[in-house]
């Protein structure tokens, strides 16, 4: 399994979701946890998917969801699960 984490940050608006779920589902991704949260009118949802059967390339995946993210006016940001990781690492 090769996992991916993507986060959503942006003023809620109906349709957020919907459209996230979209192009992973076009894309052949499957979601494996969403975490979402609307404090006041901000919405943050951060997503671990696994991306080993994508039907895309992780390239316009990203491209793709960065797209849909400027219509939808939040900031999407997919990267690979060890990426975040060592991100992540203290």
């Amino acid at each position: 399994m090769k996992k991916a984490v993507i986060t959503v940050i942006g003023k809620d608006r109906v349709g957020i979701i919907h459209g996230v779920s979209g192009i992973l589902s076009e894309g052949g991704v499957n979601i494996l946890d969403i975490s979402q949260t609307i404090m006041q009118e901000l919405f943050t949802m951060v997503m671990l998917v696994d991306v080993k059967h994508a039907t895309i390339s992780f390239e316009d995946l990203k491209a793709k969801l960065e797209s849909k993210g400027e219509e939808l006016g939040v900031k999407i940001v997919i990267c690979h699960e060890d990426i975040f990781n060592s991100m992540h690492r203290i």
